[in-house]
């Protein structure tokens, strides 16, 4: 009883104290128009020129109907290769430099738009929620049995950020009969970088507020550095949707922190699980800041690249970690030297596994 009369003061305190509760913005209104489920599930031209896509229904969650959405680019010559990619956080499948990449060297290129994300989203979901991170499990395996049906046998399961997160707990909890030959991972979400006050007690209280409380939303500092960094209408050189992929990232519920703070327990809890081989690839330096400074095109300004080298040394049986000079927290978004030396690092990883 103690802590129940307590607790909404320990709430109070995260609050105050968690640099992504102050500032920032948020959706005010609440969705309230009709809820019409996809029943189109059929192959179609994709945003992307050379890509199709087709949506799949992934029934019923805690607000509502969700869908997954697969965007492919097959290769013209016959290959039973794939590589799938799984985006991050505030993110969606833009770069289609990356697929030709793959197609070029001979593979099928697959990526997911997860539930709630980009080509999935729909109007009456918050974006990016989640409230257990293995939700996503079934648009993972709904893609490797999209890739499966076309003839692949040889399959790379890839993702970045909090995508890397997703695909090595994928691995982690399927052990054996995770269905894929590799795991890659650019700049995976493995630890938050945070200090070690807030990673040991306000990430647990807000971890703990989540269980109760899942809608409260956290309000992200309003940085700017990261996308401007990368927009080519400012100091990168892509183009995306910045309603998909915002310049400042929405509020993040209680919700979704306890879901990556509880996947990250739980992969490092079942590390030796993974029994196919893992490619860890990050930054070699890390960058402090929020608004942009020049520093943000040859570093990692969201996540803390010496915390996923020491974690990624403790992942599966088979590991690689290697730190990518000069590169951004999208490895494959970094200057054109950079990202030559991330694919270098990929394709060798996939030749010798």
């Amino acid at each position: 009883m103690k802590l129940c009369r307590r607790f909404p003061l320990l709430i109070l305190l995260v609050l105050l104290v968690l640099p992504v509760a102050r500032g920032g913005w948020d959706y005010e209104k609440k969705y309230t128009g009709p809820v019409y489920p996809e029943t189109d599930f059929s192959w179609h031209k994709d945003i992307l020129p050379g890509y199709e896509a087709r949506y799949v229904s992934q029934g019923e969650s805690f607000d509502g109907p969700c869908r997954s959405t697969i965007i492919r680019k097959l290769s013209p010559r016959k290959s039973k290769r794939a590589y799938l990619y799984v985006h991050g956080f505030n993110d969606y499948f833009f770069q289609s430099e990356m697929g030709e990449r793959f197609v070029d060297s001979g593979f099928n290129f697959d990526a997911v738009d997860l539930r709630r994300y980009g080509r999935s989203l729909e109007p009456w979901q918050y974006p990016f929620d989640i409230r257990d991170q293995r939700e996503y499990f079934a648009d993972i395996d709904s893609a490797l049995s999209q890739i499966r049906r076309d003839g692949n046998v040889d399959i790379t399961l890839s993702g970045h950020s909090t995508g890397g997160l997703t695909v090595l707990l994928f691995a982690a909890d399927k052990g054996a009969r995770c269905g894929v030959n590799r795991v890659v991972t650019d700049s995976p979400f493995l630890e938050w970088n945070f200090s070690r006050f807030m990673r040991d007690v306000a990430i647990p209280l807000v971890t703990a507020a989540g269980k109760i409380a899942p809608e409260m939303k956290i309000r992200q500092d309003h940085c700017d550095g990261y996308a401007y960094s990368l927009l080519k209408n400012h100091h990168g050189e892509w183009e995306y949707d910045t309603v998909w992929k915002m310049i400042y990232s929405p509020p993040v519920t209680a919700g979704w922190v306890r879901s990556i703070s509880r996947a990250q327990s739980r992969l490092m809890r079942n590390a030796t699980h993974i029994t196919v081989p893992v490619l860890v690839m990050h930054s070699d330096r890390r960058v402090e800041g929020c608004g942009w400074i020049p520093e943000m095109q040859k570093g990692d300004c969201v996540l803390n690249p010496e915390e996923i080298r020491k974690r990624g040394e403790r992942l599966g049986r088979i590991r690689q970690v290697s730190a990518i000079s000069d590169g951004i927290h999208d490895l494959i978004l970094s200057s054109p030297a950079v990202r030559e030396n991330a694919y270098d690092t990929i394709f060798s990883f996939i030749r010798r596994h």
